[in-house]
């Protein structure tokens, strides 16, 4: 099992920055990789970024350019820079982990961001 603690979410203004961290606990062995998605009110649940174990890191089209993600192996963490946030990036973001091997979805509680205009 892994556990995924979410903090940093919160309220900003519209070109305001705030920065996510996810801190994973439990059996870390095979995973291959961790990422951010968000839903927002009446959405799906997207995928914002996600960074795999050998360092491959992909962006949603509209996010990229504004949002960073990075690790830390040593401490089990994932971040996510936001940068330029717009209104439209208010949703509840939420750490997730992937395992590789028996294949399974690990998911934090989430943590709202809102972006006033």
């Amino acid at each position: 099992q892994v556990q995924l603690v979410e903090s940093g979410g919160g309220l900003v203004q519209a070109g305001g920055s705030l920065r996510l961290s996810c801190a994973a606990s439990g059996t870390m062995f095979r995973i291959s990789a961790m990422g951010w998605y968000r839903q927002a009110p009446g959405k799906q649940r997207e995928l914002v970024a996600v960074i795999s174990i050998s360092d491959i890191i992909n962006y949603a089209d509209s996010v990229k350019g504004r949002f960073t993600i990075s690790r830390d192996v040593a401490k089990n963490t994932v971040s996510l820079q936001m940068n330029s946030l717009k209104p439209e990036d208010t949703a509840i973001y939420y750490c997730n982990a992937e395992r590789s091997t028996p294949r399974f979805t690990f998911w934090g509680q989430g943590t709202q961001v809102t972006v006033s205009s």
